[in-house]
């Protein structure tokens, strides 16, 4: 995959995107994502953070990983972070810890992939808002552009805690789409070429 630090003026890294009706009998329907890193032309690698995820329970995967204590003394959601690789978990947190392996998003949120970060949010600590998500979402050389551009299926919006971090998943979509002022009454499943 392609470095998360390299960017340019037409990278997506950083911000959310939000699954418009061209996606509504698709698993993504009705989907946040946050792109942790978009390269123009190459590729791109986001989680879904609406997804809430049942099972496994946060102290069936701690108890998994061997992480101690369980039950945890704080607690993050878990998501179902995308249809890739459902057995690898990534911690989208605020970039007030920093750990070996943690990777700048931008200036408020860190991806980190290790264990470490888990060890310290069971013991209470670790960063002030965060997030575990199993699996990821990921796009190839121009996808995600094309499904942007000439499919009308995402609509990049302006991240914020509240939808990132925030524990009311069923929100969320609502939420980003009300930050670039659209109303999801006003949202036609239909898309079409002017």
């Amino acid at each position: 995959m392609f470095p998360l630090s390299q960017t340019s003026a037409d990278s997506l890294t950083g911000s959310l995107l939000v699954a418009s009706p061209a996606l509504a009998d698709s698993p993504f329907a009705r989907t946040v994502i946050y792109l942790c890193a978009h390269v123009p032309g190459e590729g791109a690698m986001g989680l879904i953070v609406n997804r809430r995820l049942s099972q496994p329970g946060l102290d069936d995967v701690l108890e998994r990983l061997g992480i101690d204590p369980v039950p945890p003394r704080r607690r993050i959601a878990l998501c179902a972070g995308g249809p890739v690789d459902g057995g690898r978990g990534f911690v989208l947190h605020s970039s007030d810890w920093i750990g070996d392996s943690s990777l700048s998003v931008d200036n408020s949120t860190t991806l980190t992939a290790s264990l470490d970060v888990l060890r310290d949010i069971a013991d209470g600590a670790g960063p002030r808002n965060a997030l575990l998500a199993l699996g990821h979402a990921s796009w190839c050389d121009d996808q995600l552009e094309n499904e942007i551009i000439r499919h009308n299926a995402w609509l990049p919006a302006p991240p914020s805690d509240e939808i990132l971090f925030g524990l009311d998943h069923g929100a969320k979509w609502r939420q980003a789409l009300a930050t670039i002022n659209i109303d999801p009454m006003h949202l036609t499943h239909q898309t079409g070429r002017a």
